[in-house]
């Protein structure tokens, strides 16, 4: 496989991954998945954590999937090779992995003792892909192996610290976050 193929494949096949975070903080509000709940003197997960942000970033990832699957074939014929159409359980596992890492994520942070919004490095940028793929794999074996092969892996865990900076920065600037992290 070709490093350029390697690499669309790679960015093809975490799209569902990538967006519902971001799909989230525009959907978000409402009530919190902790109810206000506390471990200790903090709180689980927050305010930033809600059942509404939850089901609009799953949903904008298997939509999203949806949208790739039909457009695959085409894209496949113009690049020259096959990009994934996604199965169904690939999807759930995509976007909803995502959604609970970002979930752990606020977890671990709070028992860290950061607030909302602090800076956690590494965390911040992987936490979506720690929880996504396995649970991909766990719903999808047999897609999951004929898409993520160990170069794609490798491509996902540079390339998304770098989208996430990137794309953070941008939400940052147009005032969607608070943080530029």
């Amino acid at each position: 496989m070709a490093v350029l193929e390697t690499v669309v494949i790679a960015f093809w096949a975490m799209i569902p991954a990538y967006v519902p975070n971001n799909a989230a903080v525009l959907g978000g509000g409402g009530q919190p998945i902790d109810g206000g709940r506390t471990m200790g003197d903090s709180r689980l997960l927050g305010d930033g954590k809600t059942w509404r942000g939850t089901a609009a970033g799953i949903a904008a990832g298997l939509v999203l999937a949806g949208v790739l699957t039909v457009l695959a074939e085409d894209v496949s014929d113009v690049l020259g090779f096959a990009v994934p159409e996604f199965a169904p359980l690939a999807a759930v596992g995509l976007a909803a992995g995502a959604m609970l890492g970002d979930i752990l994520a606020s977890f671990l942070k709070r028992r860290t003792g950061r607030q909302r919004g602090a800076m956690f490095p590494g965390l911040d940028q992987l936490d979506f892909v720690v929880v996504s793929l396995p649970l991909t794999a766990l719903l999808a074996p047999d897609w999951f192996r004929e898409w993520f092969s160990p170069a794609v892996i490798l491509v996902i865990v540079v390339l998304t610290p770098v989208l996430h900076v990137t794309t953070n920065m941008i939400a940052y600037k147009l005032g969607l976050k608070n943080e530029p992290w």
